[in-house]
């Protein structure tokens, strides 16, 4: 067997591992260097997790918050990029070695894989709940959502339909006030044949308020708004068990089975398991351990960034510290290649804040130098913030026609929805056909994975 060597020119050798929002800032940062860049991710895409929940709320197209990964090259030629899947890291050859018998050696590594979803051991929650982490992830739950209302059109509502959101926060709360939202304002014009009573929408949080990191005011008008939303708000409430039919949730020391249809999972995150082969030294949730440069310690010319690394000062896993530690690990590179790396402060990071949206209207928003904010002020805050932070004028303009169509006009209630299968058969505990065969294949792929790693 063979490794494959991409031949790249003479110059010191830059590889990126994630194009996120950390990826993507170190890039640019080094747009003038004299460096040649590889990035390198299991996607050919970026997506902009901030609004999967949209996606899977059939308020935007996934190509809406996607954008693709080469056109990075239109504005920086120093860069290329390369599909792949990290297996191993050799630190001592400094080599990368990807599925497809593909090596790639580096100079300076930067590892910008960000995290993935953590089941906390939970029963059934991996083969049953549906992460909002991908954008294949957002689409089932689309595609769930109406293939059971679909059915219950054609054959009768003859049980209720609960939609369960595990975690209380920011995600958590937006994904569940939009499906509020989904039911009480589209589905009485577009769904006429059906009772919304029995669509449920349920938020579950082990802790006693949502949105734990913001002010306790904002916690309060954001559990009073999603209420006004009749939002099943369920606080120091523990999942148990998902099943395929449902959740098991301890209250109180009291045990309850919830029947649901579809299952959220909006809470915890931790490495991806490939980083345990990499050799790098893991700290807490496996994210890998950084000195105050974000440099792997230990390692030489290795750096990890975002939310895969833990450093001696905790950091929000949220955009702006990815983005800022991407920019400084650019600069210290680029400082390093003039051999003034001495001179680079450590890097410090400037919180401007922290928001989040509950539906049309409201939201909180604490953000630096500001009062805190609810209500519209701070929507509009949250709109203006997501659409700018967008990679791309298509996706901005595309992302502004289709919000603008939900939130401005409200004799609009256009689903952006996929296939949906076609039912004649009664159905049995709401679960569909194409649920209980998508459940299957999460299953199976799941198995498939975890034999390839054995």
């Amino acid at each position: 067997m063979t490794d494959r060597q991409p031949t790249m020119p003479k110059r010191p050798h830059v590889v990126v591992v994630g194009g996120g929002f950390g990826g993507l800032a170190l890039v640019r940062k080094l747009k003038r260097a004299d460096v040649s860049i590889t990035l390198i991710d299991r996607h050919t895409y970026n997506t902009f997790q901030p609004l999967l929940y949209q996606v899977a709320t059939a308020s935007l197209n996934p190509g809406d918050i996607t954008w693709f990964l080469r056109a990075v090259r239109s504005r920086q030629r120093n860069v290329r990029f390369l599909k792949g899947i990290v297996t191993g890291i050799d630190h001592d050859q400094k080599l990368l070695r990807l599925h497809g018998d593909v090596s790639v050696s580096y100079d300076y590594l930067v590892l910008a894989n960000g995290v993935t979803t953590n089941f906390f051991g939970t029963p059934g929650a991996e083969d049953f709940a549906i992460p909002l982490y991908k954008r294949s992830q957002a689409l089932e739950v689309r595609d769930r959502l109406f293939a059971s209302l679909e059915e219950f059109a054609i054959n009768g509502q003859e049980s209720d339909l609960r939609i369960v959101v595990v975690g209380g926060g920011a995600t958590g709360v937006e994904t569940a006030g939009a499906f509020a939202e989904f039911r009480n304002n589209d589905m009485p014009t577009t769904y006429p044949e059906l009772d919304r009573a029995r669509i449920h929408v349920t938020l579950l949080e082990m802790a006693p308020d949502v949105l734990g990191p913001f002010h306790e005011k904002l916690r309060a008008y954001a559990k009073r708004s999603l209420e006004k939303r009749e939002v099943d708000l369920r606080l120091n409430t523990a999942v148990k068990e998902v099943r395929s039919d449902g959740v098991l949730v301890e209250h109180d020391g009291q045990e309850e089975f919830l029947e649901a249809g579809i299952v959220v999972w909006a809470t915890g995150v931790t490495a991806h398991p490939t980083v345990l082969d990499w050799n790098v030294p893991q700290g807490r949730g496996g994210r890998i351990e950084v000195d105050e440069h974000q440099a792997v310690n230990g390692l030489e010319n290795t750096f990890a960034i975002g939310d895969i690394s833990i450093g001696p000062s905790s950091l929000p896993q949220l955009a702006q510290p990815a983005i800022q530690g991407g920019k400084h690990v650019g600069k210290l590179i680029k400082a390093d290649l003039k051999g003034k790396r001495a001179g680079v402060k450590p890097f410090k990071y400037s919180d401007k804040g922290t928001m989040a949206t509950i539906g049309k209207s409201s939201a909180v928003a604490e953000i630096t130098h500001l009062p805190r904010l609810t209500g519209f002020p701070a929507w509009i805050i949250w709109v203006g913030l997501h659409v700018a932070t967008l990679l791309g004028n298509r996706n901005r303009l595309a992302t502004m026609i289709n919000l603008g169509s939900k939130y401005l006009f409200s004799g609009s209630h256009n689903a952006i929805v996929g296939e949906t299968p076609y039912v004649v058969a009664k159905h049995e505990m709401h679960i569909t056909p194409a649920v209980k065969k998508a459940q299957v294949r999460r299953v199976e792929a799941r198995k498939q994975a975890q034999s390839a790693q054995k």
